[in-house]
């Protein structure tokens, strides 16, 4: 596998336009509805920056996520038939990211601080039987598209993300909880003209320009205040 990147390209139009929300939790698919956005990061991952295409093993696929052989063939097939991954592009074992395009239509999606010993932790620690699972994988995914690399923060109401991704409102908290505690999401408290108590949330990713957030570049920046409007 070639050598890992702090951040990776991942095409974002279609979570934009509401994708994820065909990720359901139900009887029978909700494990594999994980499963599905579990292996579409490591193929995001050692994707090719210029072609889209991304060579792994079922094995090397099991290490990085611990997934059973038969929930990454699963969420492959569901991969594709949802036209987010063409398989066998260039023959075994070779998976090519739909509309992939390094000139347009991509978000940042981390990568290299994720793993650790050729492992994602917190992929280990799934085990695809809670729908806060499902909920967390999908806000992530929402996060990294949303995010603003200006200023390096994702903004988005609970009604904003209720619409685009199907999390119903009550149980967005929890998915965020969860990434929060794996260190995936940290969440900013920033000044709102909207709330009723003056404070709104953004969602950092702090696998991504770990070194700029709220903390360090101050409130008090021109295009903080051009992403503060409308909050």
């Amino acid at each position: 596998m070639a050598k890992l990147l702090p951040w990776v390209m991942m095409p974002s139009e279609w979570i934009l336009e509401g994708g994820l929300k065909e990720f359901r939790w139900a009887a029978e698919v909700g494990a594999n509805n994980i499963a599905a956005l579990v292996t579409l990061a490591p193929i995001l991952h050692h994707a090719d920056r210029e072609s889209g295409i991304a060579r792994l093993t079922y094995d090397e696929f099991e290490r990085i996520t611990s997934l059973s052989r038969t929930k990454i063939a699963s969420g492959l097939e569901l991969l594709a038939d949802r036209q987010l991954i063409e398989r066998e592009p260039e023959g075994r074992s070779t998976y090519q990211i739909c509309d992939f395009n390094p000139s347009f239509g991509w978000a940042k999606f981390p990568a290299l601080r994720l793993y650790r010993s050729g492992q994602i932790p917190f992929f280990h620690d799934l085990n695809l039987r809670k729908r806060t699972e499902l909920d967390a994988m999908k806000l992530w995914y929402f996060i990294a598209a949303r995010r603003d690399n200006d200023v390096n923060l994702a903004k988005a109401t609970y009604d904003q993300i209720e619409e685009l991704t199907g999390i119903v409102r009550d149980r967005i908290k929890a998915g965020l909880s969860l990434l929060a505690a794996n260190s995936l999401v940290h969440v900013e408290h920033i000044p709102s003209r909207h709330s009723e108590y003056g404070i709104a949330n953004a969602y950092r990713l702090p696998q991504i320009d770990a070194s700029r957030h709220m903390g360090n570049v101050g409130r008090g920046l021109t295009k903080y205040d051009d992403f503060f409007e409308g909050i």
